[in-house]
């Protein structure tokens, strides 16, 4: 009898341990979620989006998925342009064509915060458009103004640098001319989003130094700190990051 009892006892101790263990592991599942948000899901150029709770990844090409003179002449997506591009300056192309062989990881905050120490934005991508191409801020240098690169924007308002990268530093009239002004133009790295050029009807004004401001979005109806895309210096971004940005790498 006493052989029985112990036996029974230890089962009910092994079920009670697995149980806990089950119930432990459920619970951390819970709390790390690596769902993609939707919101997300409208960066339509990515060739795959993930997230590992902390951090959402987007790898994209960086080709625009619109016509450019830009592209070879040899490619289907290749257009002729001439006349004026943005602020009604003559149109002058640069000697760079698109590079067809870039592959760009974004990794970007999933909960965005404030930071404490605004880190200015380097030379080079500082954010994704939801088409795939990279957002670069408003020097052509080290803190030297567009003015002369200005000329050398294509029919969308972006170009290609030295090594081929095709990006935006101002508003890519593509995806405002097919999405709307007021609509998502992507992400910065440190996870906030950006938006075109309209908000509620009517142009943007009363941006902060970092060219953005916490006002509600179709996409977050509860309010969040969001950039947006204007034809005046800084364009897309002032001062710095209002986050803590994430990384890239091509």
């Amino acid at each position: 009898m006493r052989k029985t009892t112990v036996f029974a006892a230890s089962l009910v101790a092994t079920f009670l341990l697995f149980a806990c263990t089950s119930s432990d592991d459920s619970a951390s599942a819970a709390t790390t979620s690596t769902a993609v948000p939707d919101i997300y899901k409208k960066v339509y150029g990515a060739s795959s989006i993930t997230s590992d709770g902390t951090y959402v990844t987007i790898k994209t090409n960086g080709q625009p998925d619109h016509k450019s003179v830009y592209y070879a002449t040899s490619n289907s997506k290749y257009e002729s342009f001439s006349g004026t591009t943005f602020g009604g300056t003559t149109f002058k192309k640069n000697p760079n064509t698109i590079n067809l062989n870039l592959a760009f990881t974004f990794k970007i905050p999933l909960n965005p915060v404030v930071a404490t120490t605004h880190a200015s934005t380097p030379l080079g991508a500082i954010g994704v458009a939801i088409n795939g191409v990279p957002f670069f801020n408003q020097y052509a240098g080290p803190n030297q103004p567009l003015t002369d690169e200005i000329t050398s924007f294509d029919q969308y308002w972006g170009h290609p640098q030295a090594t081929g990268i095709y990006h935006y530093h101002v508003e890519p009239t593509y995806l405002t001319t097919t999405k709307g002004k007021e609509a998502l133009m992507g992400f910065l790295l440190d996870g906030f989003p950006v938006y075109g050029p309209v908000e509620n009807g009517v142009a943007v004004t009363g941006l902060d130094v970092y060219h953005g401001h916490t006002t509600a979005t179709v996409d977050y109806p509860n309010g969040i700190y969001h950039y947006h895309v204007t034809n005046s210096d800084p364009y897309i971004n002032g001062n710095g990051y209002y986050g803590t940005p994430g990384t890239v790498s091509n």
